[in-house]
């Protein structure tokens, strides 16, 4: 599937190496004063070559439109759109044709499809995020006039982690530092942490947290297509993602029921809960609390290191990959994270809409 979403719906296309990044979305409603700024702000959170923790492969990431905005403004019909590639460096990957390289797409693309596309992993490429993080953008300036906003930042990396709610940080401080998180001295760490990855020429995971407030109560579907597991779908989507969870996730199940127990109460603003321990999200369905949840994601599987691997001729061989690369993707994934969020939320506000 190269499409994602019900109502609003993103049908992505391009690979790395390819002539660019581009999409097409359908069902985004009419009479959206579309800010064109604010997704390119969000293309330049994403884009490479933003500063000395990632990959130097410079990309202007400029969106053009090609459809579905006249005067400023959605019509109502298909949104085309593309991102065209400036700086591929396709030679590099030339030793890597008939090669397996390990935790990689290559091995598993062949299987599927008998032909892959080597040159910087063609549309198993986290290039191909540029797609989703158009879309997640136009959907967060729809979601922003239903009072809607979505925050996400780096929590961990590697070892060093945030250990702070997010109810104790200002989260208007995640963008003003390289590794986007709201804590400066540990961000500090972190910083040190995927500047000794590359200089090891190795790569470091960690954890995204995101954050969406203002979502009322009543988005959702209770069987299928709950708005957590959406959630979680859209997450383990996102290339080098391995785990997703929200709300008090792993760790409330040290709780007993009564401690883990979100209680009713009575406010001026009507029905609330004492503890977000559910994340914002009951029976698949938003209950007017933050929605909070975490994103894990791997180290980067290209290292500029040698390893061992197997070829297309089944024979043991060793590779060295050239090329440039991240040795952390945390920091360019946040938006990617947002993105992801935006195009479930707005969705599940349309079919809402749908149902009143």
């Amino acid at each position: 599937m190269n499409t994602f979403g019900h109502l609003f719906r993103l049908t992505s296309f391009g690979e790395s190496h390819g002539r660019g990044i581009g999409g097409i979305i359908d069902g985004c409603p009419a009479g959206l004063e579309i800010d064109v700024e604010l997704i390119q702000q969000d293309l330049s959170r994403r884009r490479p070559g933003q500063s000395k923790i990632t990959t130097q492969r410079k990309e202007p990431d400029q969106v053009e439109f090609l459809s579905g905005i006249f005067e400023g403004k959605t019509q109502g019909t298909p949104i085309a759109f593309a991102v065209w590639n400036k700086d591929q460096h396709s030679n590099d990957y030339n030793d890597l044709k008939d090669v397996y390289r390990p935790s990689h797409a290559d091995y598993t693309y062949i299987q599927k499809y008998g032909t892959r596309d080597h040159r910087g992993g063609g549309r198993s490429s986290a290039r191909e995020t540029i797609a989703r993080v158009v879309a997640g953008a136009i959907a967060k300036q729809i979601l922003a006039k239903a009072g809607v906003h979505i925050q996400a930042f780096v929590s961990q990396v590697g070892e060093v982690q945030l250990n702070k709610s997010y109810l104790e940080l200002d989260l208007t401080k995640t963008e003003e530092n390289i590794v986007r998180c709201p804590d400066p001295e540990i961000a500090e760490e972190m910083i040190a942490r995927i500047v000794l990855a590359g200089k090891e020429h190795d790569t470091v995971g960690g954890v995204i947290t995101a954050v969406a407030t203002g979502v009322p109560a009543g988005w959702g579907e209770p069987v299928f297509n709950k708005l957590h597991a959406d959630l979680g779908f859209a997450m383990l989507g996102i290339n080098a993602v391995k785990g997703f969870e929200y709300g008090s996730g792993f760790e409330g199940t040290k709780l007993s029921g009564s401690e883990h127990n979100d209680i009713f109460v009575k406010t001026e603003n009507g029905i609330r809960t004492k503890t977000n321990n559910s994340g914002g999200i009951q029976g698949g369905i938003s209950n007017g609390e933050d929605i909070y949840f975490k994103v894990a994601f791997k180290p980067i599987a290209t290292l500029l290191k040698e390893q061992k691997t197997v070829d297309r001729a089944n024979e043991e061989t060793t590779i060295n990959p050239k090329g440039r690369h991240d040795p952390c993707v945390l920091p360019r994934a946040v938006p990617i994270v947002e993105a992801m969020a935006a195009l479930v939320l707005v969705d599940h506000y349309l079919l809402n809409k749908t149902n009143m």
